[in-house]
């Protein structure tokens, strides 16, 4: 199938341009309402649970989402849906386990609920690395993506391409803050379930609007095998290991979890959570039918020779169903998604060196406004430079494996000291710093010498650790290494003010 990717076409460089225009009028009004840390920050603490559930939809449906899933369906066949169902069923366990606690407790970072009743300093600055961590690494995916994908539309090359998406990205959050990353997430969600939705239908009426006549395609070009389990995850273990990344790794991301600070109260947080179950539970319905069309209509030789990771499957099939026009639509879609979501783990990543390590380590929790947002502002550059750097050194990864990999080190890093410090008495500043140094070494650890990095980057053989997603080994050691740090020595002043951390976590008694 001729193909106009990786050629610059009239139609995909209005919609760019629209799409660039559209947010940097964005960027341009939220700045003007920006000023304090509050409002760099949380937006003020201001935006309504509606929207703050399509802005939470937003920054949840990346480039992983749209590109990665599309891609490993098209190029693996039915256990590529196992990232849609995984990334979908963390939300009630959200909802119910920390929406409510998390916007009670904290002021701008989860780091503030783990730190709520234990010694600031240890805490904050393992918290902040496992933090920091986690975002680095979904970074990397979401400019893998976006390299990918200009450098195909506009015939760049992959690195200018990086470049770019990160001097735009950055323009977002330095000028505008949590202010204009909000709504750029929210116009970003619009565009991406409409385009999705055009996308299946297009697809659909291919084969009368008959899913079963689309897999029977599937079924006769490549065989049963496509439609079966075993084409990605080849044993019960590693699926065990993967989905548990994949659901209890959303409760562990900064970037989410930063997002329950912008609602007014616990009330909206839980409202938000529930409009964007329903918008992510919409769009992973609909997205594994848009690989398995690419798959049918385009061909997986096709699909792997513009990208070994998959990731252009869906670019691909628009431009079949709707031509070029069709193709700089979606293209423009997709980087929407890929800069909305680069934002708010931009600033994620800024407000964890500013507010937990500078504000609250190195100036011991007294900083002037002024100087706060300032070095959130430095602090922003500095993790925008090195989420240019990753993306350039990771070229040529599937964008939804990688995401799962930092789903693995979010659950195994920042959920279990998250959630023991909200529910368990005993639980201690030297079980806090141990269960996240744990979680986070194990994760990275195993990840290096599992076969993704050990076998498939650095070609040294046989993997050291079998599994290809190390969650189930890495969360359960982080538990058990908090749970043990933490009955070794008891800490009184913790214990005392759990009752007061119950209060404000159910009342929102004190609430900020």
């Amino acid at each position: 199938m001729p193909t106009t990717l990786g050629t610059p076409t009239a139609s995909a460089i209005a919609f760019f341009l629209l799409v660039v225009a559209l947010t940097l009028l964005i960027t341009y009004w939220a700045a003007r309402r920006t000023r304090s840390t509050r409002e760099f920050y949380a937006a003020g603490r201001s935006v309504s649970a509606l929207q703050n559930g399509l802005a939470l939809a937003g920054d949840y449906m990346s480039a992983a989402s749209f590109l990665g899933i599309a891609g490993l369906v098209a190029l693996r066949g039915y256990d590529g849906m196992i990232y849609a169902t995984g990334w979908l069923v963390g939300w009630p366990a959200l909802m119910f386990l920390v929406a409510e606690p998390l916007r009670n407790l904290g002021k701008y970072t989860f780091t503030d609920v783990v730190a709520f009743r234990l010694r600031q300093r240890p805490v904050r600055l393992a918290a902040a690395f496992g933090g920091i961590l986690t975002v680095l690494f979904y970074t990397i995916a979401q400019m893998v993506g976006s390299g990918n994908l200009i450098a195909l539309m506009f015939g760049l090359s992959y690195e200018m391409a990086v470049v770019t998406v990160g001097a735009v990205m950055l323009a977002y959050v330095l000028f505008g803050g949590m202010i204009a990353t909000t709504w750029v997430q929210i116009v970003k969600a619009v565009l991406l379930v409409g385009g999705v939705t055009l996308l299946t239908g297009l697809v659909l009426a291919r084969f009368d609007f008959s899913p079963g006549a689309l897999y029977a395609a599937v079924s006769d070009r490549y065989g049963a095998a496509a439609l079966e389990p075993g084409g990605l995850v080849t044993s019960p273990l590693e699926a065990v290991s993967l989905g548990l990344a994949l659901m209890l790794g959303l409760l562990g991301l900064p970037h989410i979890l930063m997002r329950f600070y912008t609602v007014p109260d616990a009330r909206a947080a839980r409202l938000s959570v529930l409009y964007a179950t329903g918008i992510v539970g919409y769009f992973y319905v609909i997205i594994p039918i848009v690989g398995f069309g690419a798959a049918a209509l385009v061909g997986r030789d096709i699909i792997a020779a513009i990208d070994p990771g998959g990731n252009m499957a869906a670019p691909l099939v628009a431009e079949q169903l709707g031509g070029t026009a069709l193709l700089g639509f979606i293209a423009a879609v997709a980087f929407a998604t890929i800069l909305a979501v680069v934002a708010g783990l931009t600033l994620a990543g800024a407000s964890a060196l500013s507010h937990d390590i500078y504000v609250h380590v190195v100036r011991g929790g007294f900083a002037t406004e002024h100087e706060q947002v300032r070095v959130a502002r430095a602090a922003t550059v500095v993790f925008g430079v090195a989420a240019v750097l990753l993306g350039i050194v990771f070229k040529g990864q599937n964008v939804a494996f990688m995401v799962g990999l930092a789903f693995a080190i979010a659950c195994s890093a920042n959920f279990p000291a998250l959630l023991l410090s909200i529910v368990w008495r005993r639980f201690t500043t030297r079980g806090a710093v141990v269960s996240i140094v744990t979680g986070a070494s194990l994760a990275v650890g195993l990840i290096v010498l599992s076969p993704t990095i050990w076998t498939d980057v650095f070609g040294l053989g046989p993997a050291p650790f079998p599994l290809r997603n190390p969650a189930i080994v890495s969360m359960t050691g982080a538990f058990l290494a908090g749970i043990a740090a933490s009955l070794a020595g008891r800490e009184p002043p913790a214990e005392h003010a759990f009752d007061e951390e119950k209060l404000r976590t159910y009342l929102g008694i004190g609430a900020e």
